[in-house]
């Protein structure tokens, strides 16, 4: 198993470093916290979508860039590192579903749009609080013998308010099936909830809501559901790292800068070790997150590789972020100095899907032939 990044991915995060820091600078994301703000950023999204980056991981037989999830990892490390806005993350994850879990009728159908970003998505597949429940809160009903009818109600549903269509589970007949529907469809309602650092969710209901004949993609086994959410909580994690890398970046710069008794911060034994201890954590993150993608990339369900990611990546977003606000001093408790943005960040990608704790309890879980 290799994890050490090759010259090419390198150069591909570099690249990304850059677009990124052009179209999603932290003025951008700082305003879209804002009031009223615009928050389909229509320059940033056709950046995005002219790099391939909403078809990293898509075959180019179904319109994307024919790479990997090792490739859409770099993308995601990149984002956390520049807080891109979360809405690309729920275009992606609705096409991986999409891409993992339908026939080829449906892929052919429903992906090229997405990888191309003229149209977006997002998902409902598993609980915020724990991505191992998978288990449908919608019920799905036949409206015809090609048709379904969906009633219910899915909570914590990521930028939901930007989604031209949502990828959700519902129960059928005891069985699971997966079906794509039209975020506008009639029968739909949204009502956003009150959530950290200016993310956006909502709860969405449905109201016997049709769905279009071609969009169901058919019954799914809780096992390939879980590998889908398990790839989020992985992705998810080096989103994580990226916050973590950028704040450790921004906390030595100033340590460097700031002065005390005649000489920089950074020149002391304390501030060392603290910053010591935030790479040491960061690097371990770095690690289990990339092993989970290498080995979810390669068709395991990677649950014990997943959880393991997870708590690495919220232990270390939790101390990075913190000990960079004791470094920072009383600045870093100034909202002008953005520091608080990663901050945010951190404590939400944290939670989602399942915080340490939660992904603790999956490493009890029966090991699974793949994993």
């Amino acid at each position: 198993m290799k994890l050490i990044p090759t010259a090419e991915r390198r150069e591909f995060a570099s690249t990304l470093r850059a677009l990124l820091a052009a179209e999603s600078p932290v003025g951008l994301v700082r305003g879209l916290n804002e009031p009223g703000a615009d928050r389909s950023t229509p320059a940033l999204w056709k950046a995005l979508a002219d790099a391939g980056v909403f078809g990293l991981a898509i075959a180019r037989e179904y319109g994307g860039s024919g790479g990997s999830l090792d490739d859409l990892a770099v993308f995601y490390t990149e984002a956390g590192r520049a807080l891109c806005p979360t809405a690309v993350h729920s275009t992606v994850q609705a096409a991986l579903a999409i891409d993992q879990l339908g026939r080829p009728d449906v892929k052919a159908a429903w992906l090229p749009p997405l990888a191309s970003g003229n149209i977006r998505g997002t998902t409902a597949l598993w609980s915020a609080r724990d991505a191992a429940d998978v288990s449908p809160v919608l019920r799905a009903d036949p409206a015809s013998p090609d048709g379904w009818r969906l009633t219910g109600t899915a909570d914590y549903v990521a930028d939901a308010d930007l989604a031209d269509l949502i990828v959700v589970s519902a129960a059928a007949g005891g069985h699971t099936q997966v079906l794509i529907v039209d975020a506008r469809a009639a029968g739909i309602t949204m009502e956003p909830l009150a959530m950290a650092g200016g993310h956006r969710a909502f709860t969405v209901r449905f109201d016997d809501v049709v769905v279009d004949a071609g969009a169901p993609l058919g019954e799914t086994a809780p096992a390939a559901l879980r590998r889908v959410a398990n790839m989020a909580v992985a992705l998810g994690s080096l989103d994580l790292v990226g916050v973590g890398q950028a704040v450790l970046d921004r906390t030595v710069d100033y340590t460097k800068l700031r002065h005390q008794f005649g000489r920089p911060i950074a020149s002391f034994q304390a501030a060392q070790h603290l910053i010591a201890n935030m790479h040491i954590a960061l690097a371990a993150a770095r690690l289990a997150a990339h092993s989970a993608v290498f080995w979810l990339a390669r068709g395991h369900t990677a649950t014990r590789e997943t959880a393991i990611a997870r708590m690495h990546a919220a232990a270390a977003s939790r101390l990075i972020t913190l000990d960079a606000h004791q470094l920072h001093g009383g600045m870093g408790y100034v909202t002008e100095t953005d520091l608080h943005l990663w901050s945010e960040r951190a404590r939400l990608g944290s939670t989602l899907g399942g915080g340490a704790d939660v992904a603790a309890t999956w490493l009890e879980e029966p090991v699974s032939p793949n994993e």
